[in-house]
């Protein structure tokens, strides 16, 4: 049996329960799905990212005008929000050139059995595509593989699923845990210690992100972590938490180490606790850059951005290609993620950027995942119509 295509493969991988004859399997699998891709595209699949061949090669295209449903699995935060409004830009400018007949949008709300359900009713409702953030990496896979049987294809974001049935669409969290690392060590040459601000703690990604760092950190030979606290990907939150780290660490901290776009409300815990600003790293967001223009001698920043616009642009860019009948070569798409120094933030800044502005996401100045290297990803892969990422709004368009 080919475990990739029975759909059972990877989410028994997640649940820890592969037998000894499944593993060579799966690393075959691995292998052969990278060794079709270029190698400078290769580069970005470190463990533990998994990968396989997408089973693509019979898919039947769609007739337009196409029906485009989107799940949801939670719009609570203002990432989210712009994750959709930029999606649905998108899918409207599709309308208007008379690709797409109708645009259909779920929210499950945080309610994993919800959003099972309401991906049952897309499929009911005949939709061409499904793109969706899941609410869950396991959960969905029996949905997601009903809609591949009905010949609609699934394309993720934010977070990838573990049945091949889907397509993801995502940022290797190792990769960009290792890098931040990597740039830290490279701001201190001689040493220091770092402060690390995980997001959720024990969420699969966060483990990803930070095995990075533990990486790095070994690398180094000269990084000393000082305290790790949790700040669940939320500012309050994590405010919070280094304030009470600063508390009980009376050591100097040369750099904090997080993920999430909460820069501003670690730098706002340092100055409330009257110590010197280390340098930050994490994603870079309109209310960090507010604060960083206020604060130009004082903030130093280094990380990149989890830019909801283009996580929102790659989504739709890749479902647009495969109803169009691009063949993609793998089932995950690694997306690459703009690094971004001191020296970048001027060209990243906009005025409507202040540090109360936490709605707000800086467009980056060009696009982080060109036409050229997405092409890599699909078999004879050319343009995707309809995507000009010159035409996305800039960050303080109404």
């Amino acid at each position: 049996m080919n475990i990739f295509k029975s759909g059972l493969g990877l989410s028994v991988m997640a649940a820890g329960l592969l037998t000894s004859t499944a593993m060579p399997a799966l690393a075959d699998a691995r292998s052969d799905a990278l060794k079709a891709l270029p190698e400078n595209v290769r580069a970005l699949y470190t463990d533990p990212v998994d990968v396989a061949p997408a089973d693509f090669a019979d898919f039947k295209t769609p007739a337009k005008p196409w029906r485009w449903c989107h799940s949801e699995s939670y719009m609570g935060n203002p990432w989210r929000v712009t994750f959709n409004d930029e999606l649905a830009r998108l899918v409207n400018g599709a309308k208007e050139a008379g690709d797409v007949s109708e645009f259909l949008v779920s929210d499950s709300n945080g309610d994993a059995t919800q959003q099972i359900s309401q991906i049952r009713a897309f499929i009911e409702r005949g939709c061409s595509v499904i793109t969706t953030i899941a609410g869950s990496s396991t959960a969905l896979n029996a949905a997601i593989e009903d809609a591949r049987k009905a010949g609609i294809p699934v394309i993720t974001s934010a977070g990838a699923v573990t049945t091949p049935a889907a397509i993801n669409v995502m940022h290797n969290q190792n990769l960009w845990g290792y890098q931040m690392g990597k740039g830290i060590a490279a701001a201190l040459p001689n040493g220091g210690t770092v402060l690390q601000v995980e997001g959720i703690s024990g969420h699969p990604l966060v483990q990803q992100e930070n095995a990075g760092l533990e990486k790095a950190v070994a690398e180094s030979g000269n990084l000393t972590i000082a305290r790790k606290v949790s700040g669940e990907w939320t500012g309050t939150t994590t405010k919070s938490a280094v304030l009470q780290a600063l508390a009980t660490t009376p050591q100097q901290i040369d750099a904090v180490w997080s993920t999430g776009s909460e820069a501003r409300f670690v730098a706002e815990a340092f100055q409330q606790a009257g110590r010197p600003l280390p340098l930050i790293a994490g994603s870079i967001s309109g209310d960090a850059l507010g604060y960083w223009s206020e604060n130009k001698d004082t903030f130093k920043f280094y990380g990149g951005e989890v830019s909801p616009h283009v996580a929102a642009q790659n989504a739709f860019r890749v479902a647009l290609r495969i109803v169009e009948g691009q063949k993609p070569i793998v089932n995950t798409i690694i997306a690459p993620m703009p690094t971004i120094t001191q020296a970048d933030l001027p060209v990243w800044y906009k005025d409507c950027m202040k540090p109360d502005s936490a709605a707000i996401f800086p467009i980056p100045p060009q696009d982080p995942f060109p036409e050229e290297l997405l092409n890599a990803y699909f078999v004879d892969g050319k343009a995707t119509p309809l995507y000009n990422f010159a035409k996305v709004p800039a960050s303080c368009s109404k």
